[in-house]
């Protein structure tokens, strides 16, 4: 069994991983960085070493960070201290692919650590496709402020599964007054496009423009 079924305090089914589960969750993150490896590799057998290495890099990170809530909602979501940034860089510095398979592979990484799963399918929705959909930074990897465009895109990107998400699996959650949808409209973009905000504002400065600018010459 990869899944334990648990009734929580309140008398929600939750899917917990067995160790079997952490296992197999922790070998998919393993193979989906050598997956961005190889889809992502450029010139030497060097440089792509070095891309895995600030792949894994940014997942840790990201998942340390995303552990510091400013805010949290008591029936999940919450703004993090940068988290989604750190995620995008991978996509920004070194393309799509690489991109897309650390967003895959951090998101994996959130469910071993934090599950909170209700139903089967929104283990996908939420884990794989949200968090994934930040590596659509890679996007703009090339593009004129890319960091910014490809980071709105993939905030975006996570805006939109996080909707659907609670419009499918959490409308009894809904405020009172509220449809499931307007409802998850409202929710996901209270705390991810906060954090969007002062991201963006941090990003806008000359000195973070800068380092950034010579964090990706040095990558490239």
């Amino acid at each position: 069994m990869l899944y334990e079924v648990v009734t929580n305090e309140w008398n929600e089914v939750t899917y917990v991983p067995t160790t079997l589960g952490n296992l197999l969750l922790a070998a998919i993150i393993v193979n989906l960085l050598l997956a961005a490896m190889f889809l992502s590799a450029k010139k030497s057998r060097k440089l792509s070493v070095r891309q895995l290495a600030f792949c894994a890099a940014a997942i840790a990170l990201g998942t340390v960070l995303s552990n510091i809530k400013l805010f949290h909602f008591p029936t999940g979501g919450s703004i993090t201290l940068l988290s989604m940034l750190v995620v995008c860089l991978p996509g920004y510095w070194f393309g799509l692919g690489a991109g897309l398979m650390t967003g895959v592979a951090y998101g994996l990484l959130q469910m071993l650590i934090d599950p909170y799963i209700l139903f089967p399918a929104q283990l996908i929705v939420d884990y794989l496709l949200a968090f994934g959909a930040l590596g659509l930074s890679g996007v703009f990897t090339q593009a004129r402020h890319g960091l910014i465009k490809g980071y709105l895109t993939g905030v975006l990107g996570r805006y939109g599964f996080a909707v659907v998400s609670g419009w499918i699996f959490f409308g009894a959650y809904a405020w009172e007054g509220w449809d499931p949808l307007p409802y998850s409209l409202v929710y996901n973009g209270i705390y991810i496009f906060a954090e969007a905000a002062v991201t963006i504002v941090l990003l806008l400065l000359p000195p973070v423009k800068q380092a950034m600018a010579r964090v990706k010459q040095t990558l490239s």
